[in-house]
């Protein structure tokens, strides 16, 4: 099954991508660090693995991100339409706080839990990670304790699974 709800939660299938190479700079903020502690149980890989979503995929990535309170402008009703229709409510999701530092602000995020896994690999536990502010529409950003491009042996264009209870 693509996309959408299954018995044992939700999966989202995607392609690896790369992204614009910043998710460091916030990833490695200690404010953040200590939160994604308590997520992941140890300090979170500095960057993020970026999977690029679509179709069904894409419509359960939009109920993530309507559940954060991101709003999603620019798709088609269809796919607006869709996410509606699915059903997240047991689907934890943890709040990571935004804060300033230097007059600079780091803005909040809403992360889920997740495993990652591709093809003969075996699951990376790992988390979906939704800024508050972001310009990726079709691309969920994850993060996990482990370099995911490492451990998985990813390349951009490869397939991966995200499974979310």
């Amino acid at each position: 099954m693509r996309g959408g709800r299954t018995r044992s939660g939700m999966r989202l299938n995607g392609t690896v991508s790369s992204g614009l190479g910043r998710a460091h700079v916030f990833m490695a903020q200690e404010h953040y660090q200590n939160q994604f502690k308590v997520i992941l149980g140890a300090n979170a890989w500095p960057g993020t693995l970026n999977v690029q979503v679509s179709g069904e995929d894409l419509a359960s990535y939009v109920a993530l991100r309507n559940i954060s309170g991101v709003d999603t402008l620019d798709i088609k009703e269809e796919t607006k339409s869709s996410a509606s229709e699915i059903d997240i409510s047991e689907i934890e999701n943890f709040r990571v706080r935004g804060f300033l530092r230097e007059g600079r602000s780091f803005g909040g995020a809403t992360a889920f839990h997740a495993t990652m896994h591709r093809e003969s690999k075996e699951e990376v536990q790992c988390a979906i990670l939704i800024p508050d502010l972001t310009r990726h529409v079709d691309v969920v950003e994850v993060i996990a304790t482990e370099f995911l491009r490492e451990c998985l042996e990813l390349q951009d264009g490869d397939e991966v699974t995200l499974k979310l209870s």
